[in-house]
């Protein structure tokens, strides 16, 4: 989030959680993505008195109703890599058809200002769960997450043409262009 955002804000100060050690990441308690977005952007805005952004992002699959949804960064724990959970959501699917393997990521964005109501933006990106992982860049789910007009994964992608068309890079740019309106 923090490059695609430092691209948007080119003329603003970005800073992220690192600089602030003192300031402790809330729990994402939220049962959406948005509730989770709302309760780090609120937390860290009230912690430093700055306006704060904050995202909450997550790979919703059909044939697992949804799974892992809101929990992704959490399933099978967060330490877990990865790779296991994907290897996991692949073993899971391994009897799913190739028409019945749609899937859509989706991010939430929270804008907290100081002294204002504070702005979601939401934004899903529909695509596949491909039969094995496919290529190296990216982060997360990227390797299984294959967008079907282009015939590739995330991972597949130079980050520029990711960042153009992921739900993340579209979220994004809308939120800077209402910070922007400010």
């Amino acid at each position: 989030m923090v490059t695609i955002l430092s691209e948007l804000l080119r003329d603003w100060s970005v800073l992220t959680l690192e600089s602030f050690p003192q300031y402790p990441e809330p729990d994402e308690i939220g049962s959406t993505y948005a509730e989770n977005a709302l309760i780090k952007a609120v937390a860290a805005r009230d912690a430093i008195g700055e306006s704060c952004i904050a995202d909450d992002a997550g790979l919703e699959i059909a044939s697992l109703y949804g799974a892992p949804g809101v929990e992704s960064k959490r399933f099978l724990g967060e330490e877990t890599p990865f790779n296991r959970k994907m290897e996991r959501i692949l073993e899971l699917m391994k009897d799913v058809s190739d028409d019945k393997r749609s899937a859509r990521f989706r991010c939430a964005v929270a804008i907290a200002i100081p002294h204002k109501e504070v702005r979601v933006f939401e934004s899903v990106r529909e695509g596949r769960i491909v039969l094995a992982p496919c290529g190296n860049r990216g982060f997360g789910y990227d390797a299984i997450f294959e967008i079907p007009e282009l015939g590739k994964t995330y991972a597949e992608l130079e980050a520029t043409e990711k960042n153009a068309i992921s739900h993340r890079g579209i979220v994004l740019r809308e939120a800077a262009r209402w910070l922007r309106s400010q």
